[in-house]
């Protein structure tokens, strides 16, 4: 693990030098992403245990992007349980095993939805990324470069505190932790965040907090000041407080119905909550680092 943590600090210190100015055409540095406007904001959204609604909570915050006018991916990349096609009602002809395996493309296996996203379905073939030959990681590599004309990628990661999990989130130019105000859901959460602090601790990374399924704003700032609180104290790790979501009865018919909550009622208060967390993160600055295709340069090297 240390190993593995020395790696990624040396890769996190090294800034993109990619420039926002390239015009259209020009050549990329591998590793590089930007878009049309700048460079492509990385999003991992991760929580310590599952069933806190991590997946709602990518796909809808991606749907909120997407009405700012962002061009916006998601990716799934849950290793087990991928879930983002069908909260959207979705079953995808290729996925993630298709490019990694079967030679296809980033083009055949990238789905618009009828949302205005696109997605990246997911499946367990993912592990296997570390089994590429040499030709075979360069090729995935261009193929990811090719999300350039993204604004926003928002990483559904699996829940927990695996290796890759981690990559994802050391990676990230934000890394977004969902819980709940449930006590398992609560200590779960320090959990990841203890163990990057312990893993990262000489990245300057500012981790994000979104409680999920609160009764009460109140509520909400209760378990937001408790973890932040503590991270601070005993982990010298700055935890930002994005804010909440209501416990809204429209959350699960918009899940039984397989669509986001955010196209069932836009003005319930779970899509409000969704768009003042979006409104949040586009006020507040992103730090940079060595880009998606980075990631998974990682994640090649990993045994």
């Amino acid at each position: 693990m240390e190993d593995q943590a020395e790696k990624l600090r040396e890769i996190m210190r090294k800034k993109s030098g990619a420039k926002e100015t390239q015009e259209a055409g020009e050549s990329r540095a591998p590793g590089a992403i930007l878009s049309k406007k700048g460079k492509t904001r990385i999003i991992a959204i991760t929580s310590g245990k599952g069933g806190v609604g991590k997946t709602n909570v990518s796909v809808n915050m991606a749907l909120a992007y997407a009405r700012l006018g962002k061009k916006v991916v998601v990716m799934d990349a849950d290793l087990g349980l991928a879930n983002v096609n069908i909260m959207l009602n979705m079953l995808p002809k290729y996925n993630i095993y298709d490019m990694i395996r079967r030679g296809k493309s980033m083009k055949e296996i990238l789905v618009e939805t009828e949302y205005g996203i696109s997605i990246v379905a997911g499946a367990l073939g993912i592990s296997q990324v570390a089994n590429l030959s040499d030709e075979e990681r360069q090729k995935f590599i261009e193929q990811l470069n090719t999300l350039s004309f993204a604004d926003i990628i928002i990483i559904d990661t699996s829940a927990g505190v695996s290796h890759n999990v981690l990559d994802f989130i050391a990676a990230a130019d934000d890394a977004v932790i969902i819980t709940t105000p449930e006590p398992t859901a609560i200590t779960d959460a320090y959990g990841i965040i203890k163990i990057i602090a312990t893993e990262y601790d000489s990245l300057d990374m500012e981790l994000k907090l979104v409680v999920n399924r609160a009764k009460s704003a109140a509520e909400a700032k209760k378990v937001a000041d408790r973890m932040t609180n503590i991270a601070g104290q005993f982990l010298n790790l700055k935890v930002d407080y994005l804010g909440f979501i209501y416990d809204d009865h429209v959350v699960p018919q918009a899940v039984l119905r397989q669509r986001p909550f955010m196209v069932i009622d836009p003005r319930c208060k779970a899509s409000i909550c969704v768009q003042h967390i979006v409104g949040k993160m586009e006020k507040s600055e992103f730090r940079e680092t060595g880009g998606f295709a980075s990631m998974f340069k990682r994640l090649f090297k990993r045994q």
